[in-house]
This record gives structure tokens, sequence and C-alpha cells, in this order.
């Protein structure tokens, strides 16, 4: 461990896989971030040339650590892979399409400061500056998937800019900062999330648990969306509806009738179905 991470140490935790595209800016903006202690890569078998990539960073930088996975386990395994090679107090979950600046992370220690009970995200935008839609969420709305096909999905909460902090029920897994005790005291991600959704469940348990879930407004980070991705689509899609299904069973599956239950499957598997053939068809 970096005997470094003092009492405002930030360790940055990324996961990457087929990620040679978008890793090096990435580390070199999380190298560059004020009060960055530690950085932990874990690398889900890729083969693009991303681990050679991270290798260079850390024969450069000794707060880059870098574990390499044979296999691909999932992202939420390697969330806590990286955080328990880690020991500073605050954690910074961190896409390997992320860009940080050299503010953003001690900006968002600065609003959950004294009060260690907070998961924060930030305003995400795309190359074009665009908001992106996902960085402030509401809860999926099962009912709403019954009543009209595929509303769970639709899950965007516009941002409200009167309030620096915003207040929403989960924020994007892009970019999730918080600290330690806290992460600690959720047991960190679901492992039974193998891609998607996993950031729906750790802000619903941070809820539960008392947590004060939000998206920093005034913390603008540039998203260059689904590049590890790109090369399997199908792979992508299936997990993204197994996902929500996971979260149905744990969250409202027990609160509901045997046909709600039934419902919800047919819908989540039929919309997959739908967006399989899209993507075959593109």
């Amino acid at each position: 461990m970096n005997s470094s991470a003092d009492a405002g140490g930030i360790a940055a935790v990324v996961v990457t896989h087929q990620s040679a595209s978008t890793i090096d800016a990435c580390l070199t903006r999380l190298r560059a971030a004020r009060d960055v202690v530690q950085i932990r890569v874990v690398d889900n078998a890729s083969n693009d040339g991303t681990l050679e990539l991270v290798q260079r960073h850390a024969a450069r930088d000794p707060r880059v650590h870098f574990i390499g996975n044979p296999d691909n386990p999932g992202f939420s395994v390697g969330c806590n892979q990286g955080a328990a090679d880690s020991n500073a107090p605050w954690l910074a979950f961190v896409n390997p399409d992320l860009m940080v600046e050299a503010d953003s992370l001690v900006r968002l220690r600065a609003h959950a400061q004294g009060a260690q009970l907070w998961l924060l995200g930030v305003d995400l935008v795309d190359e074009a500056g665009q908001r992106d839609a996902a960085a402030r969420r509401r809860d999926p709305d099962f009912g709403a998937m019954l009543r009209t096909a595929g509303r769970a999905g639709q899950l965007g909460v516009p941002a409200d800019d009167s309030r620096v902090v915003q207040d929403v029920d989960a924020a994007s897994g892009a970019l999730m900062f918080m600290a330690r005790g806290l992460f600690e005291r959720l047991g960190g991600f679901d492992t039974g999330y193998r891609l998607h959704a996993e950031d729906l469940d750790l802000c619903r348990r941070a809820r539960l648990a008392g947590a004060r879930v939000a998206v920093a407004n005034d913390v603008r980070v540039l998203h260059i969306r689904g590049v590890s991705s790109r090369a399997r689509p199908l792979f992508v899609e299936w997990h993204k509806h197994r996902g929500l299904w996971r979260y149905f069973q744990k969250f409202e599956a027990s609160r509901r009738a045997p046909p709600i239950r039934i419902g919800v499957w047919g819908v989540i598997w039929a919309h997959f179905a739908i967006a399989a053939t899209v993507r075959l068809l593109r």
C-alpha cells in the first residue's frame, strides 16, 4: 500500500476492457489531478494494447498499480479489486473513457467533506459539450415498464442548475466519488452484476443506508461514451438487460404479485430481443 495516503488523499480506480483508445489520456489526466495519491487500474482481459499503455504509466508513476485479470469477471469485480488494493480515505471510480480536470476530484471532496455519507456523481458532457442524460437518474419504474414497454430504461432526470448539488436516486457509474468508509459499509459493488445496473444498485443501497446520493452540477467532466462496448454490442445488450432483471429481483420482486413478476420478466427480455435485432441490422 502507498504510505502517502493522508487524511485527504484520493484513490482513483479504473476498470478497463479494450480501452486502448482512451486509457492513455484518462491516466494522464488522473496523474495530473490534485490529491490523487493512488491510481489502481484493473484490466479485464484486454488484447488491444490497453495493458501496455497502463504499464507505461506505472513505470513512470509509483502511484499507478495495475491488476491484470486473465478473464473478464465484470465491472463490479474490478472496482472491488481496485478499492481493496488501495487505502486512501476517498474513492473515485472512474471509467477509462472519462477525462477529469485537475480539480474535478478535489471539488467533489469539498462537497462531501464533513458529511461522509455522500455518494457523488458529476455533470457529464460529450465531446460536443452536450449533457449526458444518464448523469442524473431515477430508480427504474417497473410499473411504467408494464404500462409502456421500455419505460424502465428511461431514467434520466433533467439538470437543475439552480442547485449546485442536486439530489438524485442514482448517479452515473462513469464517475462515482465517496468516502471509503461508506463504500466498505455497503460491502462494495454487487458482483452479481457483470455489466450495467451495478451503479443503480450501489446508489439504492447507499440511500437505504442513509447516505445522500447527488450530482455536483458545478463539476463538469468529459465522457467519451461506449468505447469498450463497441466491439461486443450484443454482449453489452445481454448484460444490460440481465442487470435490470437482477435489480428487479433484488429490490422489487418480493413486493410484486406473481403476474407482475412474470410480466416484468417478459418485457425486459422482449426489449432485449428488439435491441439485439437492431444492433445486428446495423
